[in-house]
């Protein structure tokens, strides 16, 4: 039995944190200070949490079993 191939339409979703984190001048700043944290700082970690359920929703979306 061979494993179908993945649904790849899925992946452009990845292009959202990609783009997100790429474009610096959005985010090189200080303000607004997050517990005393830098802007720049906690957006780039919020990206991380919030692009890791995106590859997990991801991968769940384009390795479906197949149909029967």
């Amino acid at each position: 039995m061979t494993t179908p191939a993945p649904d790849t339409r899925w992946y452009w979703l990845l292009t959202i944190p990609f783009i997100a984190v790429l474009a610096l001048p959005l985010y090189n700043r200080v303000e607004p200070t997050f517990f005393g944290m830098p802007f720049f700082y906690w957006y780039q970690m919020l990206c991380v949490v919030l692009a890791s359920p995106l590859v997990a929703l991801v991968y769940k979306l384009s390795h479906r079993a197949p149909k029967k």
